[in-house]
C-alpha cells in the first residue's frame, strides 16, 4: 500500500446542513489554494457543531469479525481537517471536504469516499470503495486508541537461514484477484481440487494460497483463530496435503492487515508455531499497517522477525515478502529468509498495469535465482480484463522473468483458452529452469522489445514483445543475444520447430502480443 502525502483542502461548515449545496444560499464556504473562496452568507451564518476529536466506526464483516475504521478531525470554529486511519491500515489526510445536504463529504487519495451524518452525539457514516458501499455508525474515542501502537524494539540485522524451499519460482493459485474478501473452506477445497482435475497440478501448480480475509481474532493465550468462514485450519491443511498439494496462508507484520483483520505484530513467534501446527506451507507477510509504526528503513529488522520465527518453527515454509518494492527489498530479502519478494505494488487486470509492471523489472534481475525470486504479483490470465492475446504476453513475460506463477482466476470455470495459457508445459519449463536466470531486454525500439534469458542446457529462451497498438515485424540478430552459427529455432506458443537459421530470424508479432521461442545451437 502506499505511502500519499496530505493535501491542503479545507472547508468551513455551518450546522444548518439541510440546505441543498446547489441552492444561491449557502452555509458553507470552501478554501483551496487553487480557487476563490466564496463568501458565507450572513443570513445562515450559525455557530458550528464541533467535530474535533477521535471517531470510530465498526463495519461487520459479514464472517463474525467487526474492523474499526477511525476518523481524527480537527475543526477550528468552521474549518474542518483530519485524517482517516483506513480499517486501521494507514493514515491519510482527508481531502476536499464539502458539504452535501445535511452530509460532511471527503475523499482521500485511495479515491475511497466518506459521507458523515451527524446523529445525535454520533455520526452515521457511508463509505464508498467504488465497489460496494459500508454503513455504520461512528461514536468518540480517546486518541490514543485511533492511533497506532507503540513501536516494538526491532532485533539487530542478523542473517536467517533459509528453509531451502522454493529452487524454482513457486507455482500454484492464490484466492485475492478473483475472490478477494469472499474467500471460505468450501473456495479454497474446490480450487485444490480443480488443481487436479485440469491437470494443471501435475504440470507444478502445487500451492494452494489463502490471501486475506481468513483470519479471525486471538483466543485467551494469543493465538491467532481462523473466522467463522474457516472453521478448521488443520483439517483444510490435510484436504489440501491428502491431494498432494500445499497450503498458505496471509499475514502482516503489522497489528492489521489490509483489509483490517488480526495481524501478526507482537505475535510472531507464536503464529510461527500456529502455521507450522496446522501444516501450512506458505505464508505471504503484508507490509500494510505496519507502515503505522515503523519507517521504510526499518523494514528488513521487521521482515527478520518473522524470517526467524518460520525459522525456529519446525517446518519448512516458503516466505514470501509482500513489501512494494520499498527499501530495495532484493537486496536484503534473501537475507532475512525471504523466498520471493515483491518489486513493486498490486497488479490489475488490465494491459496498462501488467505491461508497466512487467517490462520494469531489468534492475532486479541480478537478485533472482535458485531460493529467492523477485515478485512482479499474481497472475490474472482468465479474469476477464485483457484478451487471450494479452493474457499470453502476460503468461510468457512472468515466465521469462522467472516470477513465481500464482494463478489468480475461478480455476472452476476457466475457459479452454485459459487453460491453454496456464497449462503450457513448454512455456512453464522456461520459468521453471534449474539455471534460475531472470531475462533481461537485449533490444528495446518504441513499442518493440525483445527479453532473452539463458537456459540449463545451453539454449535461450528470447521473447518477442510488440506493446503498440498494430502488428509490427520484429527483427531477432543473433548478435543481440551473444550466439553466432546455425541456430535451431521452435515457437513455443505454436509448439513448433521453425528450422535452422544462421545470423538472424524475423516474425510476425499482433498488438501486445508475443512470439516466445527456444534458440538452440546447431552441433552437428
Amino acid at each position: 500500500m502506499r505511502q500519499i502525502s496530505s493535501f491542503a483542502l479545507i472547508i468551513l461548515l455551518g450546522t444548518t446542513m439541510a440546505l441543498n449545496p446547489l441552492e444561491s444560499k449557502s452555509n458553507i464556504v470552501i478554501r483551496n489554494s487553487h480557487k476563490n473562496t466564496q463568501r458565507i452568507d450572513e443570513d445562515n451564518k450559525k455557530q458550528p457543531t464541533d467535530l474535533t476529536g477521535a471517531w470510530r466506526v465498526d463495519i461487520a464483516q459479514g464472517d463474525g469479525i467487526v474492523i474499526p475504521t477511525y476518523f481524527i478531525l480537527r475543526q477550528n470554529g468552521t474549518v474542518l481537517d483530519g485524517t482517516v486511519s483506513i480499517k486501521s491500515t494507514v493514515d491519510l489526510q482527508i481531502r476536499n471536504p464539502h458539504q452535501e445536504g445535511n452530509e460532511i463529504v471527503f475523499g482521500t487519495d485511495w479515491n475511497i469516499s466518506y459521507r458523515l451524518r451527524p446523529e445525535g452525539e454520533n455520526l452515521y457514516v457511508t463509505i464508498d470503495y467504488g465497489n460496494g458501499l459500508e454503513k455504520g455508525s461512528a461514536f468518540r474515542v480517546s486518541e490514543a486508541e485511533a492511533r497506532p501502537p507503540k513501536s516494538i524494539p526491532l532485533p539487530a540485522l542478523k542473517n536467517v537461514k533459509g528453509s531451502g524451499a522454493a529452487q524454482t519460482p513457486p507455482m500454484g493459485w492464490n484466492s485475492w484477484n478473483h475472490f478477494g474478501n469472499r474467500v471460505d473452506d468450501s473456495i479454497v477445497r474446490a480450487a485444490a481440487d480443480a488443481l487436479l482435475k485440469s491437470g494443471l497440478a501435475s504440470l507444478g501448480y502445487v500451492y494452494i494460497n489463502i490471501d486475506d480475509c481468513w483470519e479471525g481474532e486471538r483466543d485467551a493465550r494469543g493465538n491467532i483463530v481462523p473466522n467463522k468462514k474457516f472453521p478448521n485450519m488443520k483439517a483444510l491443511a490435510d484436504y489440501v496435503h491428502e491431494r498432494g498439494l500445499k497450503l498458505g496462508v496471509y499475514s502482516s507484520p503489522g497489528p492489521r492487515t489490509c483489509g483490517g483483520y488480526e495481524g501478526s505484530y507482537g505475535h510472531e513467534d507464536r503464529d510461527a508455531k500456529t502455521y507450522a501446527s496446522w501444516g501450512i506451507d506458505y505464508i505471504k507477510y503484508d507490509w500494510c499497517s505496519a507502515q503505522r509504526i515503523y519507517s521504510n528503513s526499518q523494514l528488513q529488522a521487521v521482515y527478520q522477525k518473522m524470517g526467524r520465527a518460520l525459522a525456529k518453527s519446525g517446518r519448512p515454509i516458503v516466505y514470501s515478502l509482500c513489501e512494494y518494492g520499498l527499501a530495495d527489498v532484493w537486496k536484503w530479502g534473501q537475507q532475512v529468509g525471504g523466498n520471493l519478494w515483491r518489486t513493486g505494488y498490486d497488479i490489475q487486470d488490465n494491459w496498462q498495469s501488467m505491461s508497466r509492471i512487467g517490462f520494469s523489472q531489468d534492475a532486479y534481475a541480478p537478485y533472482a535465482g535458485p531460493g529467492h525470486w523477485n515478485d512482479p504479483d499474481m497472475l490474472e490470465v482468465g479474469n476477464g480484463g485483457m484478451t487471450n492475446t494479452e493474457y499470453r504476453t502476460h503468461f510468457s513475460l512472468w515466465c521469462m522473468l522467472a516470477a513465481p506463477l500464482l494463478a489468480g482466476n475461478d480455476l472452476n470455470n476457466m475457459s479452454a483458452e485459459t487453460l491453454e495459457i496456464l497449462g503450457n508445459k513448454e512455456v512453464i519449463a522456461i520459468d521453471q529452469d534449474p539455471l534460475g536466470k531472470q531475462a533481461v531486454p537485449v533490444v528495446k525500439n518504441g513499442d518493440i522489445q525483445i527479453f532473452a534469458r539463458d537456459l540449463e542446457d545451453g539454449s535461450k529462451a528470447v521473447g518477442l514483445f510488440n506493446l503498440g497498438t498494430t502488428t509490427a515485424k520484429v527483427n531477432l540478430n543473433f548478435s543481440d543475444i551473444k550466439v553466432n552459427g546455425e541456430q535451431k529455432i521452435r515457437d513455443l506458443w505454436l509448439h513448433k520447430d521453425l528450422g535452422e537459421f544462421k545470423s538472424n530470424f524475423e516474425a510476425e508479432v499482433s498488438s501486445h502480443g508475443v512470439v516466445l521461442l527456444k534458440v538452440v545451437p546447431d552441433v552437428r
